[in-house]
């Protein structure tokens, strides 16, 4: 906080440098785990500090801010996913059908999949319901943060991580069948 408001109170633009330089790193990380492509990562953190460079001054602390950040790079890495692959929706809502019952998957059994089975389950699920996971379980994001930087409420998110965690059971036994 005290960069940004150094940033923001003398208009000094060492102070954005450091604020660049201590998460631009994370930024393009977690660009580079969404998109990835290296040259659109990179292309994608610029865009994102370009966008907090014009924003800051819209920053009001409710949140921490990591968690602003965060929700800028994620939404900002979306959009991109959306039109490069011109998906007509991200998160899946097709268990919404009424009456549907939604099976329980233990948060257990996703960790403990081996590390390379879980990473292909990952790769084979909606971009939506993936980035869900990684912030739950790899980011260690709590429902209301996770909430709050997607702007949605925290039962939406916790509806949305059940049924993440379905589709990664259900691709998970797909692929890896039980062996009798």
């Amino acid at each position: 906080m005290e960069l940004i408001r150094c940033y923001l109170d003398r208009r000094r633009p060492d102070c954005f440098s450091k604020l660049y330089d201590r998460y631009a790193p994370k930024v393009f990380g977690k660009c580079l785990a969404l998109l990835k492509d290296r040259a659109e990562a990179e292309d994608a953190t610029q865009e994102i500090f370009v966008k907090i460079f014009s924003k800051l001054a819209t920053f009001d602390e409710r949140s921490k801010f990591s968690t602003w950040l965060y929700s800028i790079t994620y939404n900002l890495c979306i959009d991109r996913l959306r039109k490069r692959k011109k998906e007509r929706e991200l998160f899946s809502d097709e268990l919404e059908q009424a009456g549907e019952k939604i099976d329980e998957v233990d948060d257990r059994e996703l960790l403990e999949m081996e590390f390379e089975r879980l990473k292909e389950v990952l790769e084979r699920i909606p971009e939506g319901d993936k980035m869900l996971l990684l912030m739950k379980y790899l980011d260690g994001m709590q429902i209301k943060e996770i909430a709050l930087s997607l702007g949605k409420t925290e039962s939406a998110i916790k509806m949305r991580i059940k049924r993440a965690k379905l589709k990664a059971r259900r691709v998970y036994d797909r692929l890896f069948p039980a062996q009798a």
